[in-house]
């Protein structure tokens, strides 16, 4: 027999996946053998050598027996129901100790080596030898999560010998930096080498390399601002002043400043969404000298890590409504409450360090519940602003939130524009961080799956409270940041009889206390059950507890897996007994529901699921709610507790036929395919879309009338549609995946949602990889070329868009030469090369009119416009837009009209023909207006400004600089700092 697939991770937290899903860990020292196992990548590991690392100098005298045990374990692990004593096919003994096998196919650190070897081997020479070093080393990269065996104590990390396996990070990363100075093309690295610079801050060949990097793309001010901050780190950690390589960067980039400066044009810069696939990219100046410039970088807000952030500029109100009939847990909630009593103790208090409390307990205890309620009771103490995220840790679905997701969310609340988040999750937290840096905000972290998930999302400074709840015990937290942690237990008799008494009403249990009893026991002290009873007693008011508490005795079912209670209690039983009390077709909806792979659904939804009418699948999620089996967290949208959805998977297992259940999770699937397909040409007329797979009959996409609800649509759907697209391609659904995520492209774009769309393309690509379609491969390629552009990753995009455009080309696919034609036209121009931007645009719009693409003609003849007009050649570029405009303007697409308004009011502008670049800059504003886009509102009053300014009308323009400066503050964009400095400067000539 084959051996089922086994992946295993150790650069971060130690990971094992066998046929795609991470099975159960045991002991932590189950745990920190297997990291030492794999950090020798299959050497072997002797005993005597094992039972250091585990135990250090004093070890038991058990020790050896302990570690057979550990062995065991772990081989059944990774092959589950291999027999007791048997020696298993992965984990050997070998020389005298233990050697797992892996290759580089199975274990990312051997994945790491060998794409390191191959950057060598490449070498670098060349400007294209050294993108591919680039290319390769930042794959490689990206395999790393944090530490190597993050997670594990200290003390078993030093004697296990990672930090030296850390440090090969820091190698690559330098190599990294290297070679992509060398191609050009540095922005390719900034991420990871503002991650590793995070990790060692004292690092000086990482810090020069980060100063040449930031200023190479264009940063000078952050560079200057790093080489301060370590200048001062070394001064007060070291002792020390900056080496020669550190001074040198230095130096290199004080001297492009001025050589900048001194060469600069009065030029205009304007950034449209016409080329490549929408959005506008910040353009950053240069600066004018060092003090001027290092001044700027101490209140500069920017993506990087350690440097100070920009204060949030929204505030935030996260928090899930409070539930008006909580009960109980009084003891519980005395003991959190007093964490922040105002006289304090170590660690605590609401102006000491930051107070971690970890609510812990199995599923249904009620931790959410409490946790809400105690951050509602304290949340007028954090007027900064209070933030949430259900991180899904335990899902039954699998839809685990990543770290990186949870962040970027936080992010967003915050009110951080996507140009300003940077690549990778080190950067993003510290990000983060900085931004409640100084500030008073409560974090609630809601379904932990592990410390992992959680250290990203914590605040690193004084006055904060973060809670979080999880059924995992946190001992991380507890170890490595003090954590307060409270175990939940199930509901005692008294506390049960309080909780049934708030929702039914003392009247309503007098005489009954047998029956209370008897109902708590069933319940097994669970809340969660306890309130789908209640909610059957109230809505038979006179029955009396006793009949109620017979009928549950009645009742069989099981959830053994989460049962962890006196075993007299049958929660399962609870829940079927509930089901009991709706119509049979509720009941039989019920199970379906578990199919649904995302964290809430709409009624829509349900009736592609179920294959019902819409008004029929209403009515039987109103039964189910009503009954408790479901909550409704937001008008419309439902969702399913964890052990319910545990429960209703049991059901559908048990009851329902895979045909049947294949069946619902099709309809389900094209359901949201086919909606989003209708939705992507109206937010991009011009693009290419490709037709999901025929729908299932009876599946309707929904009927989006336009712009507006096609986004309204899209934003309610969109943690739902992430998901969709992940378990269609865990699910074998690769044609699913693959149209739904393209169809996101527009939106992606639109939003900023930039990392999220990266992630989505990844899964993508590897879906089309799989159908062995070239076609599906050069769209794959394509789409996540574009998100990694918007990154600034053009090292890793240009490669792929290179092999895109030769497979359109074999199939002589005209479109798909165009648009990929076109997306190389936006990395040429982040690169700088705007004749080349212009070339392929040109060859674009050619392609598009051959084959009467009309709506992606129009387009793409403004791109071409808009390139000859920053080239100078502005009656060539007025040509093109006219011709342009009249085009949008008959097809209806009025984000388009908006850019080539835009591009021909810039051309007047600069061949001195003022009035008409008001007139175009004006329908250009209106229309941004109406469409709801305040970034380039801002980027269109600022060349207004501009303009008037030309004229002579130095108050107009300071009017409409103003009302740029208070959309880009709103926004919190970078580019408000230019225009004050404008503000400032007209002020100061007046």
């Amino acid at each position: 027999m084959a051996l089922e697939p086994v992946r295993f991770a150790v650069l971060g937290s130690v990971r094992v996946e066998r046929t795609g899903v991470e099975p159960a860990w045991g002991r932590p020292q189950e745990r920190a053998l297997l990291a030492l196992l794999l950090v020798r990548a299959g050497q072997p590991v002797a005993v005597s050598e094992i039972v250091d690392v585990l135990w250090g100098p004093l070890p038991p005298d058990s020790a050896v027996n302990v570690i057979r045990r550990h062995v065991g374990s772990l081989r059944r692990m990774l092959e589950p129901g291999l027999p007791n004593r048997a020696t298993g096919r992965w984990l050997i003994r070998n020389a005298g100790g233990y050697r797992l096998l892996v290759d580089a196919d199975s274990l990312d650190l051997l994945r790491f080596r060998r794409l390191r070897d191959e950057a060598r081997r490449v070498g670098g020479d060349t400007g294209r030898s050294a993108a591919r070093v680039v290319e390769l080393l930042t794959e490689a990269l990206g395999l790393w999560r944090g530490p190597v065996g993050a997670g594990l104590p200290e003390e078993v990390r030093e004697r296990a010998g990672f930090p030296p396996v850390d440090r090969e990070r820091a190698a690559a990363v330098r190599e990294a930096a290297d070679a992509a100075l060398r191609a050009g093309i540095p922005a390719a690295v900034l991420s990871p080498l503002q991650e590793a610079v995070a990790d060692d801050p004292l690092d000086e060949p990482l810090l020069a390399r980060l100063v040449r990097v930031l200023a190479a793309t264009g940063h000078e001010a952050e560079a200057l601002g790093a080489y301060r901050a370590a200048r001062e780190r070394l001064a007060e950690e070291l002792g020390i002043d900056p080496g020669p390589e550190l001074r040198d960067a230095h130096r290199a980039v004080l001297g492009e400043g001025l050589r900048r400066d001194a060469g600069s044009r009065d030029t205009d810069t304007h950034n449209s969404p016409s080329h490549g696939a929408g959005s506008p990219e910040p353009v950053s100046s240069g600066a004018e000298a060092e003090e001027v410039v290092a001044a700027a970088a101490v209140g500069t807000p920017g993506p990087r890590a350690g440097a100070q952030a920009q204060a949030p500029t929204a505030v935030p109100a996260q928090l899930p409504h409070d539930l008006p009939t909580f009960t109980g847990r009084r003891a519980e909630l005395e003991q959190v409450l007093a964490l922040l009593d105002d006289r304090g103790g170590p660690g605590v208090g609401p102006l000491g360090t930051v107070v971690i409390s970890a609510i812990g307990g199995m599923a249904g205890i009620g931790k959410t519940t409490l946790a809400v309620h105690w951050a509602h009771r304290v949340a007028d103490r954090y007027p900064d602003g209070q933030l949430y995220v259900n991180l899904r840790g335990f899902a039954p679905s699998g839809a685990v939130m990543e770290a990186g997701e949870a962040v970027r969310v936080f992010l967003d609340a915050l009110g951080v524009p996507p140009e300003r988040v940077p690549h990778g999750v080190d950067a993003q937290a510290a990000l983060y961080r900085g931004l409640l840096a100084g500030r008073r905000f409560l974090v609630l972290l809601d379904n932990a799956r592990d410390t992992e998930q959680v250290r990203p999302l914590l605040p690193g400074t004084p006055g904060c409270l973060t809670i979080v709840t999880s059924r995992d015990q946190l001992s991380g937290l507890v170890s490595s940041h003090g954590a307060h942690t409270l175990a939940l237990r199930p509901l005692d008799a008294g506390q049960a009889r309080a909780f049934l008494e708030r929702r039914l009403g003392t009247g309503r249990l007098t005489g009954q206390a047998r029956a209370v009893a008897e109902i708590a026991a069933l319940c097994g002290g669970l809340p969660l059950a306890l309130a789908c009873v209640a909610a059957r007693a109230a809505a038979h008011p006179g029955f009396p507890l006793s009949a109620i508490a017979a009928e549950l005795r009645a009742a069989h079912g099981s959830l053994d897996a989460f049962s962890r209670t006196d075993p007299s209690a049958n929660v399962g039983a609870v829940f079927s007994w509930s089901l009991g009390a709706v119509s049979p077709e509720a009941a039989r909806l019920f199970p379906l529901l578990a199919l649904h792979p995302g964290p809430d659904f709409s009624v829509a939804a349900t009736a592609a699921l179920t294959g019902l009418p819409a008004r029929r699948a209403r009515r039987l999620l109103a039964e189910l709610t009503d009954v408790h089996l479901l909550g409704e967290p937001a008008p419309g949208r439902y969702a399913l507790h964890d052990l319910l959805r545990a429960h209703a998977a049991e059901l559908l297992e048990e009851q329902r036929p895979e045909s049947e259940r294949e069946a619902a999770v099709e309809r389900l699937y094209a359901y949201y395919a086919h909606t989003a397909h209708t939705a992507e040409p109206l937010l991009a007329p011009y693009a290419d879309p490709l037709p999901p797979e025929p729908a299932p009959a009876g599946v309707r996409a929904e009927p989006l009338a336009g712009h507006e609800e096609a986004l309204a649509w899209l934003t309610a759907e969109y943690p739902v549609l992430l998901a969709v697209v992940g378990a269609a391609a865990r699910s074998g659904r690769d044609r699913v995946a693959g149209a739904l995520a393209w169809s996101l492209e527009p939106f992606f774009d639109r939003r900023g949602h930039w990392h999220d769309w990266a992630t989505v393309q990844r899964i993508a690509l590897d879906a089309a990889l799989r159908t062995g379609d070239p076609g599906w491969e050069a769209r794959g390629l394509r789409a996540l070329a574009r998100a990694e552009s918007r990154l600034g990753l053009h090292g890793t995009a240009r490669p792929r868009l290179d092999r895109a455009l030769s497979l359109f080309a074999g199939l002589g696919d005209d479109v798909g030469r165009a648009d990929t034609h076109r997306s190389l036209g936006w990395t040429h121009d982040q690169e700088g090369d705007l004749p080349g931007a212009l070339h392929h645009n040109r060859l674009a719009m050619e392609l598009f009119r051959a084959g009467g693409r009309r709506s992606a003609y129009a387009s793409v003849l403004n791109s071409v416009g808009w390139y000859h007009a920053l080239l100078g050649e502005y009656r060539e570029a007025l040509r093109h837009c006219h011709e342009a405009l009249a085009l949008l303007q008959e097809l209806g697409d009025r984000y388009g009209e908006a850019a080539t308004w835009h591009t021909l009011a810039y051309a007047h502008h600069h061949l001195g023909r003022h009035p008409n670049a008001l007139v175009g800059y004006g329908h250009a504003l209106a229309l941004y207006r109406e469409l709801g886009v305040p970034y380039l509102e801002a980027c269109t009053l600022v060349h207004i400004g501009d303009t008037h300014t030309a004229m002579g009308d130095h108050d107009t323009a300071h009017e409409v600089r103003q009302q740029a400066l208070t959309l880009l503050i709103t926004l919190g964009h970078p580019d408000a700092d230019r225009v004050r400095a404008q503000l400032d400067a007209s002020g100061r000539r007046g």
